[in-house]
Order: structure tokens, then sequence, then C-alpha cells
């Protein structure tokens, strides 16, 4: 007895053989357009660094290419990438923080206010960290139990944490006193030629590297940031 075929085998093989085997899309990595991309942007940040030292090598050689200007950028530069280490982690993770400026700013001058009011060193640095890992949490407790978007709850910590440090310091500069033995000496003591600050941003990044690259919660914050809904199931 003849039978029909199976409908969805029927029409699986109607489709099959009328769609036109079109060009194969290649997939986008590091080798991929959008690999490329990257790298001539990468290619771009090169160059205008190099163009910039340029510059400043051909007008100011006296002041731009010597020792002390580069060490003393280094030891900016250490400042600033501290704190572009723990944003490393919120980037991997698929968030933003907008607030990591501001909360510098507001740890500093609770620190250096309790420096005006003759308390010690280890006080002012406890303080400031409190500080900071205090609004660190509100913040992840608005994104993760508040379900606020990331860009609109850090946006309003940086806010809050400008405008409480603008006021208690009266928008003016908080110098820390000589007697502040520690803070100053963090601040001046060099190694082998180079500020303190260096080292202790070399720490910071091995430090984070480790967490990223040899930990489970490292490999957890990696698959958070690449899809959220598979890291949780």
């Amino acid at each position: 007895m003849w039978r029909f075929p199976p409908l969805k085998e029927h029409l699986m093989t109607e489709v099959d053989q009328a769609a036109p085997a079109g060009p194969r899309v290649k997939a986008a990595g590091p080798g991929g357009r959008l690999g490329r991309l990257g790298e001539v942007r990468h290619l771009g940040l090169t160059a205008a660094l190099v163009l910039l030292a340029i510059v400043g090598v051909v007008t100011r050689p006296e002041n731009f290419a010597t020792s002390s200007n580069l060490v003393s950028i280094l030891a900016l530069a250490s400042t600033i990438g501290v704190i572009t280490v723990g944003s490393t982690f919120v980037i991997i993770g698929g968030g933003i923080d907008l607030s990591v400026g501001a909360l510098m700013a507001m740890a500093s001058v609770w620190a250096t206010t309790l420096a005006t009011q003759s308390y010690g060193p280890v006080v002012m640095i406890v303080c400031a960290l409190l500080v900071g890992t205090g609004a660190g949490l509100l913040n992840g407790f608005l994104i993760a139990y508040g379900r606020m978007v990331p860009f609109i709850a850090t946006l309003a910590m940086m806010v809050a944490a400008r405008g409480l440090a603008q006021r208690m310091s009266n928008q003016r500069t908080q110098l820390v006193q000589p007697d502040n033995s520690l803070i100053v000496d963090l601040s001046t003591t060099r190694l082998l030629g180079l500020p303190l600050l260096v080292y202790m941003f070399a720490l910071v990044v091995l430090a984070g590297w480790l967490v990223l690259n040899r930990t489970t919660f490292g490999r957890r914050t990696y698959a958070v940031g690449g899809n959220p809904e598979a890291a949780r199931l």
C-alpha cells in the first residue's frame, strides 16, 4: 500500500533543494574583519602616542625628554592604573562604572580631612578604603538586587560622590601635614630611582592578573561577560 511521506521530512527536503548554496560568512574573530579593525584601532592609538611624544621632544626637549619628567609621568599613571585594574574586572564582566574617579576623590578628601584633625595615617588609610568599598558595595547592590542599569547607578554615584567631596573640601586643596610621615613617605620615597607608587601599581597589576587567570572567580568573571545567561545555567 502506497503511503505519503511524512510532512516534516517532505518540507525539509523541498527547502533543502530550493535553497541555493550562498557564500559562507566568515566568523568574526581574531582573524576576521572585526579582529582586523581592532588591530587598526590599537595601531592608531600607538601611533597617536608616538606622535605626541615626538611633538613633546621637539618642542620642549629640555623639559620633556628628561628622566625626572618620565618618572613623574609614570608615578601619575600608576595612581590611575590602580583604578583601571579594578575597572577591568567590571568591564570584563559586561558592566561599566562611571563613578571610580569621583569615588577616588571622595575617599582622598575624607582621608585628608582626618589628617587635618590630627588623626594618624593608619586611620586615614583605613577610612579611605572603607569609603571606597562601601560605595562599591552600594553600586553592586543597586545593580544586582535593585535591577538598575549599571550606567545609571554608577552615574548617580558619581554625581553624589563628587558633590560630597566638594562639600567636605569646600572646593579647596587639602594638604597633608608633615607629621603624617607614613603618607608623606609613600609619595616621596624612591626605590631604585622609582617612586613606591610604581611598585604598588605593579603589585596590583600582578594580583589582578592572577585573580583573572588563576582563580575560579576570574573564570566566572569572563563567563558572565561573555554570556550571562549561560554562566547562570
